[in-house]
Formats: C-alpha cells, structure tokens, sequence
C-alpha cells in the first residue's frame, strides 16, 4: 500500500508539472507578436512624365574674356555704327553689310530644303497607300481562292504588284532622302556665313563689352580671313566640352543641358551657345560651348565640370525607376499591387535616362508599381506595402 501511494503522489505531481510548463508555454506563444503575412514590399503610383535620353561628357570651365566678331564671306560695307573703344551691348549693331544675295540664297535654301521635307513625306504617304490597298487585294484573293473564286495565277500578280510597290518606295524614297540631305547641307552652309548677321545684313554684337579692334570702314570690304571686330567682354564663365560625331547631329544652338560642377557640389542648367562646325584634327572631336544659366559663387576657369545633353525627348511618357524593371529569358516584366496581391506584367521599354526608364506597353496611369521586393515575388503572391504607397 505505502509503494502505491508513493507511486500516486509521484504521478501528480508529474501531471502539475506538465500542466504548469504547457500553461508557461501558451503564455510565451502569447507573448510573441504574429508575422504579418504577405512578401514586404515598397511600392510607388505609375505617372505620367517627360524623358530624354542623356548623354554625359566631361569638359571644363572656361573664361570668354573676348569676342572676334567674322562673317564667312567677302561683302561691302554700307554702314558703320561704332568706333574703336566703343562700349557695346550684346545684340547692339556694328555695321551693316551688303549681304542682299546672301541672304535671298539662304531664304531660297531654306523654302527649297522645306518643299523636300514636304515631298518626302507625301510621297511616303503615297505609297504607304498604295501598298497598304496592294495588300488588301493579295489577301482578299487569297480568301477568294480557298472557295474557289480565284486563280493562283491573279495571286502571283498581285504578289509582284505589292514586290514592286516595296521596291519603288524604298529607291524612290532613298533619292529623295539624298536630295533633302543636299538641301539641308546648303542650309548649314549659308547659317554659318551668316552666324553674326540679322536679316538686314547688320552684323551684331555676341557679347556685351568694348570694341577693341574694328576692321569695318563705309564703302569698304570685310573679309572672311579677318574678323569685323573684336570685343573685350566681362568675363563670361562658360563650360567648353569635346563631343563625338554620332552625338553632334542631335544637338541644336539654344537646347538645354545639365552641368554638373564637383569642385563646388554645383547641380545646375546650362544651355547651348555654340558648335564647331569642324572637328579637331587630333581628336576628331567637336567642341561645344554651353552658357550658364545663373551666376555661380566660387566658378573659376579650369574647373571639371560634366555636362549631360538631353536627346530623343518623349513627352507625356509613361515613366518608372528602372530598377523596378526586372529581366528574364529576353522579356521585360514588373510586377504591380492589385488587391493585396502581386501581378506579373509584361512590359515593352523605350527611351532610358537619369535613373527612369519609358515603358511604352504594359502600365497605366495610378498602378501600384512594386519597387523594392520585386525580386523576391511571383504572380498572385500575397503582399504587404511597407512604405512608398501613393
């Protein structure tokens, strides 16, 4: 009996203790907060913006102390508006030129090089038609000889009909191209004689400051080799930067650009105040100056500066950091927030700039687009927005 009630007294005490730990237990389980469930992401609203593709390059603060005034040409002078150690402001006249002929052959350039843009395009759209309707008949025929109701011989013709469509499209066009590029190398040309000159023949100021030299005399002759004047101006601080070939047919004199100062942690806009219509001898390189648009405390010449020009802008785009696009096996996907859910999205890109790329299918405007965490997610996953929800 004594060994029984030994035994009894062990067993519950063996109970309590089993009872006291699973009672501890519940209350640890208790103590722990639950995961929240769903892959944690961030996400951010798909807008609508302007992108442009940027090309970045590297050049140097320079100082534009003076100014020589040329004017590619040989013309008479008919008037003169200045004298030696005359201040002038920039855009004041300097003489006036006979540059009547000049001027009748760049304005007659200009309306031939516009009437070949003209006919290009119409003739583009002519054949366009006529090789969208040459189309239409060869897959109307066919349709017609599966029941019956045209031969493989009408078939054939129409196939040769749209062939030679295609073929005078492509030489036609290409000759017209040829003529236009003519046009507009003519163009070129004659702008540059008159870089300095206004419609009326007057040669005007570039820069404000003091008429240092002036080879411009009534009834006299101005030469190409020499400059009309040469201006001492205020020290103007501009950026001097070398660029390539294949990036100078996208630049224009006015565009704007970025320039970047690290010297003096300057993020500032520039813009476009001359090409060089030559390239280097050595480097083969074209110099472009770019203007400042502000005053900047601290800029001395020599400093580095990187200069970024935009091309190829895209207005009104659909545009998303790119790192939220993701790759695999050739296709382009992101993954948008709909419902608590992730969803995988196909996507086609265009222009790529500063961080943002274009995505031209595949998104519309208010999308939740997932942009940290998409890595780790597949479609229909549960998720959860820890941050960047617009």
């Amino acid at each position: 009996m004594k060994f029984r009630r030994i035994v009894s007294i062990a067993a519950a005490l063996a109970a309590a203790a089993t009872l006291t730990a699973c009672q501890g237990g519940e209350e640890a389980d208790t103590s722990q907060p639950q995961a929240a469930a769903g892959v944690a992401v961030q996400v951010t609203p798909v807008v609508r913006d302007t992108i442009a593709t940027e090309n970045q390059v590297s050049g140097s603060v320079v100082t534009d102390g003076q100014k020589s005034v040329f004017v590619a040409a040989n013309a008479q002078c008919t008037a003169v508006y200045v004298e030696t150690g005359d201040e002038v402001s920039a855009g004041d006249w300097i003489c006036t030129l006979d540059m009547d002929s000049t001027i009748s052959s760049y304005n007659a350039a200009n309306i031939t090089y516009q009437s070949a843009v003209d006919n290009y395009a119409d003739q583009e759209a002519i054949f366009d038609r006529q090789i969208a309707l040459a189309e239409k008949n060869v897959s109307d025929l066919k349709a017609l000889f599966e029941i019956g109701a045209a031969s493989q011989a009408e078939i054939d013709s129409a196939e040769l009909n749209l062939m030679t469509l295609q073929a005078s499209k492509k030489s036609t066009l290409a000759q017209l191209e040829a003529g236009m590029q003519s046009s507009l190398s003519n163009v070129e040309q004659l702008s540059a004689v008159l870089e300095n000159v206004d419609a009326q023949g007057n040669v005007v100021a570039p820069v404000s400051g003091t008429v240092i030299t002036l080879n411009a005399a009534e009834g006299g002759y101005v030469s190409a080799s020499m400059p009309v004047a040469v201006i001492d101006g205020v020290d103007v601080m501009e950026i001097s930067v070398s660029v390539s070939e294949a990036l100078v047919p996208s630049l224009s004199q006015g565009d704007e650009v970025d320039v970047s100062i690290g010297a003096l942690n300057v993020e500032t806009v520039g813009t476009i105040r001359s090409i060089e219509r030559t390239p280097n001898v050595q480097t083969r390189l074209y110099t472009v100056t770019v203007g400042l648009n502000e005053d900047i405390e601290g800029l001395m010449s020599g400093m580095f500066a990187q200069v970024s020009f935009r091309t190829n802008v895209s207005e009104d785009a659909v545009v998303v950091p790119t790192e939220a696009i993701l790759t695999s096996g050739g296709e382009q996907y992101v993954f948008v927030v709909e419902d608590g859910v992730a969803r995988y999205q196909p996507v086609q890109t265009g222009l790529t700039g500063s961080g943002v790329t274009e995505v031209t299918e595949g998104l519309e405007d208010g999308q939740q687009l997932v942009t940290v965490g998409q890595e780790y997610l597949s479609d229909g996953e549960a998720v959860r927005i820890v941050s960047g929800e617009g």
